[in-house]
């Protein structure tokens, strides 16, 4: 992938959140047009996908166009499903798609037929291929530079070296070789990468599988570090640490700010995430969305343009992730409006919260 970004200021995010209706089309447009958008995401072995970003899509599109209505479709990391999916759409009239795609060389030929069918298809989180009309993501290799970045400074004190195992994404995802991409810029010459291994489907699963393979292989004391992409996969090299018997857990990195993945953080089980702005995201995707079945250009949203392997100059939007540790979960998280404070310290996190200084 070849991205070609204009700077992309601070105020980005803002931008988006306050977006006027006007700029689709104004009240006027939005109380006598209507119209409906498929949403199809890739899976619910991630918990963002349902928890974050389906109810953020959907109440944007209802702020942006009130008689708009939601064809929605999750394809349980199935591609075949996700095609069935999204013809079943097209099918029923649809006049625009936000597809993150459970696989996205595997959809290129339904969005060639979606195109056909003139019905624009905004790529949301992951560059499916085919033509596409619009883009939304996170900065991928930025995420993944913020997750080496916190591993070496997490592993500064540790005696024994610096050996990390690498437990990587999807690799039908080319949002995982982003993420690895950016990682290794970081890491590459300061730490032995003592295993490394794709993750099929994101699964918790798989990732326990693979880092009982590793403590089995390398034993518990020669790794120093795990570059976990995501939280779904930190857990499950969590719980092979535990089921290893192993009491003192190296640092663990992760992505997505999972409610768990906090508290975790609290407990001192991992080590970081990623938090990517779930909402401005969405409210990008729906507005492009929104947009695009309005006949609209997307020249006052899209902040950048982007290669695919298909397709030249998609108008893209692309946001920036922050780090999060035990000592900015304030700071992130709860000023930020994520969480409140009581939905992450349940009780027996009481007295870590007090610590971390998460109080009401």
């Amino acid at each position: 992938m070849r991205t070609r970004t204009r700077q992309v200021v601070a105020a980005l995010v803002a931008g988006l959140m306050t977006m006027s209706l006007a700029s689709c089309g104004g009240d006027e447009a939005a109380d006598t047009d209507g119209f409906t958008v498929g949403l199809l995401l890739p899976s619910r072995a991630v918990p963002r996908w349902e928890h974050s970003d389906k109810p953020f899509i959907e109440r944007r599109l209802k702020e942006l166009c009130a008689r708009c209505t939601m064809e929605y479709g999750n394809a349980e990391n199935d591609a075949a499903r996700q095609r069935q999916q999204m013809m079943s759409m097209i099918t029923k009239g649809v006049e625009v798609l936000i597809l993150d795609a459970a696989d996205t060389k595997a959809l290129r030929s339904s969005i060639q037929e979606a195109r056909k069918a003139d019905v624009p298809v905004v790529a949301y989180d992951r560059l499916a291929e085919g033509p596409v009309s619009g883009y939304v993501t996170v900065d991928g290799e930025e995420v993944g530079r913020l997750q080496g970045e916190a591993l070496l400074k997490a592993m500064d004190d540790r005696a024994n070296g610096k050996n990390v195992v690498m437990l990587n994404g999807d690799p039908t995802s080319p949002n995982a070789a982003w993420y690895k991409r950016g990682a290794l810029s970081v890491i590459t010459g300061k730490v032995t990468i003592s295993r490394s291994y794709d993750t099929l489907g994101w699964s918790k699963d798989n990732a326990h599988t693979n880092m009982s393979a590793a403590i089995g292989g390398l034993g518990p004391d020669r790794i120093d570090g795990v570059l976990a992409v995501n939280d779904s996969i930190a857990a499950g090299a969590i719980a092979a640490f535990k089921s290893a018997g192993v009491g003192k857990l190296p640092p663990i990195t992760g992505q997505d700010a999972d409610i768990e993945a906090v508290r975790r953080i609290i407990r001192g089980e991992q080590y970081m995430t990623v938090y990517k702005p779930f909402e401005a995201e969405a409210d990008a995707a729906a507005t492009m969305a929104v947009a695009l079945a309005r006949g609209e250009d997307l020249d006052d949203i899209a902040t950048t343009t982007t290669d695919s392997p298909t397709t030249e100059g998609i108008p893209s939007v692309l946001l920036t992730p922050r780090a999060v540790t035990v000592d900015n979960i304030k700071q992130t998280l709860v000023k930020g409006g994520v969480y409140t404070v009581d939905q992450i310290c349940t009780q027996e996190l009481r007295r870590a919260c007090g610590k971390a200084g998460l109080t009401r």
